[in-house]
């Protein structure tokens, strides 16, 4: 027996999924409605062909006889057509309500999941959270089948079959109640035996499914360091695990339906030799054999087939099991139920002794305070771990701060929705990522109702109007999976573009010219010139030549600011800043000479 256990949270299961059909509430009345009548027929029709088989086998040919016959055929038949009938109810009912609702719960987890915040993203697999997502919508189609197609039908057939048999003779009745009832828990006990297995192969399936997404995406990483043959045993590792979780479970599948085949062929032979007990005793008829014969198959199908039903239906809570652990773990960054909708003015930015720790244990920030006027330009320099991206992430809301505030013109941005505050700041990352789609509709992604007029004109401004022109498509030509069609530094003159068009108040760029080359590079400041006219700024750069003009440079260190000034009164300082300068001056310049101690050097380029 597999040791690794995982529990699979029915309830909850059921309490999302039921909330989602009571959305349809006719949809679901016509398919109860359906069930009932179907097998109303199916319990009802059997009685008919018993007396059908009673005439025919206890008369001789005549006119009545077969007037008898007929009328009891066209009975039977009425019967069916009435069950065919319910069935095209139920079906039409079950096929519209389903699709609605897998359909509602695909956006409600597409919704919550992208309401979650950064750092649940970066801890998770993009392609396990993708497969999560899907099984919940799907897994939903065979939780509802099972209970409308298999339970319901199965509890109503059942008990119609054992009160008509009641009614013929009580021992075979109680009999073939004792059958079942012994059947179903076989069948359930069994299941539930079998559902530690299937739960392991199912938690395998998964590590899979995130290593093989994770290999996918850092394609580029696995072929440049030459590592095909370290993450091909990693694989393989994680697939052997699997194929040892899948055969542990095939061999429990195989054991369970042994014994329940055993089980049916007694019971089968037992209750037919108690029939034939009866019938020597002139309790029962020819007729009431075939009525027996047809209950005892269709109640031995339905059984066999919850045991079936039981273990799809374990397969399909475990799997949707995952997504409603996530629907029910909380947002780490939401909006207060009082939030409002930001309103900048001058675009005044003000961190009040701001504390940002890291998984609880690592200190980033304390007390860090920083302000910075309307439209004034700010670039944040330091070594890395000082917090320079830290600062820009909390502005945006992708962390929340552990302490202090934040606010945009007077206004605690915990207190305002978080859609209003990231559409007011406008952001270029250092590595920009695209959407598989158009360039159009990733350069639109800052102003979807933008003109083409509004397009062209961000475009040429990024200096990306002229290589887009040049693509056989233009601006319909797909960048492909995260722009990886693009190179970098178009990529980046693609993102540029984007927040040109966006054109909000507040301005965040994360080292946006770090990867172009140095014509680009002039190009593109003095389009981010005049981006950034009349706008406040937060500018992160390494290349110190890029914030030269910027109307104060907070220099960072261990999470506190170090120093701040212009360009020219931090060199004057001979601090950090002024080190750093005379590095990058003397390398690229040929300026300055060499810091004496190669350490130094180490520590202070990594800005």
């Amino acid at each position: 027996m597999p040791t690794e256990k995982k529990v699979i949270r029915v309830m909850p299961v059921i309490r999302a999924y039921g909330k989602a059909v009571l959305e349809y509430p006719w949809l679901l009345v016509w398919s109860v409605v359906g069930v009932i009548g179907l097998e109303s027929a199916n319990v009802l029709a059997p009685l008919y062909m018993r007396q059908f088989i009673n005439i025919l086998s206890a008369s001789t040919p005549d006119e009545f006889v077969v007037k008898s016959l007929f009328i009891t055929l066209l009975i039977f038949a009425g019967i069916n057509f009435c069950g065919w009938i319910a069935q095209r109810i139920r079906m039409t009912s079950i096929t519209i309500m389903e699709s609605q609702v897998m359909r509602d719960l695909s956006n409600t987890a597409f919704d919550y999941l992208l309401g979650h915040s950064h750092d649940f993203f970066i801890s998770n697999f993009a392609g396990t959270l993708t497969r999560r997502v899907n099984r919940y919508a799907r897994s939903f189609e065979q939780v509802f089948d099972s209970f409308i197609l298999t339970f319901l039908p199965t509890a109503l057939f059942t008990i119609g079959t054992i009160v008509v048999l009641s009614m013929r003779s009580l021992v075979l009745g109680l009999g073939l109640l004792v059958w079942t009832v012994t059947f179903f828990f076989l069948q359930y006990y069994l299941t539930k035996w079998r559902q530690g297995y299937k739960l392991v192969r199912s938690a395998e399936d998964s590590k899979v499914t995130g290593i093989l997404s994770d290999a996918v995406a850092n394609h580029t990483t696995i072929t440049l360091f030459a590592s095909k043959g370290a993450e091909g045993n990693y694989f393989g590792s994680a697939i052997e695990r699997w194929m040892k979780a899948n055969l542990a479970s095939w061999h429990a599948d195989n054991l369970v339906y042994s014994v329940q085949g055993l089980f049916s062929l007694i019971s089968e032979a037992g209750l037919l030799a108690v029939a034939v007990y009866l019938w020597s005793k002139g309790i029962l008829t020819v007729g009431d054999f075939v009525l027996i014969q047809v209950y005892i198959l269709g109640l031995m199908n339905r059984i066999w087939d919850i045991g079936h039903t039981l273990r799809r239906l374990n397969d399909s809570f475990a799997d949707a099991s995952e997504m409603v652990d996530i629907l029910e773990q909380p947002h780490e960054v939401s909006d207060i139920p009082t939030a409002t909708e930001l309103s900048v003015t001058d675009g005044k930015i003000e961190f009040k002794d701001v504390e940002f720790n890291f998984n609880e244990t690592r200190s980033i920030l304390n007390k860090f305070s920083l302000n910075i006027r309307g439209g004034e330009k700010v670039a944040l320099v330091g070594p890395s771990g000082a917090g320079k991206s830290t600062i820009t992430k909390l502005l945006l809301r992708l962390h929340e701060v552990t302490g202090g505030e934040i606010t945009i013109d007077g206004q605690n941005i915990k207190e305002v929705q978080q859609e209003s505050l990231r559409r007011a700041i406008g952001f270029v990352p250092q590595e920009s990522i695209l959407f598989h789609r158009t360039l159009r509709d990733n350069i639109l992604y800052g102003k979807p109702d933008a003109t083409k007029e509004e397009l062209i004109e961000a475009s040429k401004k990024a200096h990306a109007h002229d290589f887009i022109s040049q693509l056989p498509l233009g601006y319909d030509t797909f960048v492909g999976e995260r722009g990886v069609k693009l190179s970098g530094g178009e990529r980046q003159r693609v993102a540029i573009a984007r927040a040109l068009l966006k054109n909000a108040p507040i301005l965040v760029l994360d080292e946006a010219t770090s990867s172009l080359d140095s014509e680009s590079e002039h190009l593109i400041q003095e389009a981010l010139d005049t981006l950034m006219e009349g706008k406040t700024v937060i500018v992160i750069a390494h290349r110190l030549s890029t914030i030269m003009k910027m109307d104060r440079i907070v220099v960072m260190e261990q999470g506190a600011i170090a120093s701040q000034g212009t360009h020219d009164e931090l060199l004057k300082e001979d601090g950090l800043y002024a080190k750093l300068w005379s590095i990058q001056a003397g390398g690229f310049l040929g300026g300055p000479e060499e810091p004496k101690e190669s350490e130094e050097v180490e520590q202070e380029v990594e800005f």
